[in-house]
């Protein structure tokens, strides 16, 4: 290993936040499952990809300036 890694070399830093997460996974073995459950709860969802292509589909373009009037 040459001298330059040797004086970055730091195996047994860790971070306050990592050791923060780490203690909190041994106080709490549970914590990832749940993390889990809760994901699926709210994100994990299936997608009807028949509805989302008719929805695409059926939006009207917009013009590029909104709040124009129509021309006489």
């Amino acid at each position: 290993m040459s001298m330059l890694l040797r004086i970055f070399r730091r195996p047994d830093y860790k971070s306050e936040v990592t050791q923060f997460i780490e203690q909190l996974k041994t106080e709490k073995p549970d914590l990832e499952a749940q993390q889990r459950a809760g994901r699926a709860l709210l994100w994990d969802k299936h997608v009807n990809r028949e509805a989302w292509t008719e929805w695409r589909g059926a939006e009207v373009p917009q013009k590029p300036y909104v709040y124009q009037n129509e021309g006489k």
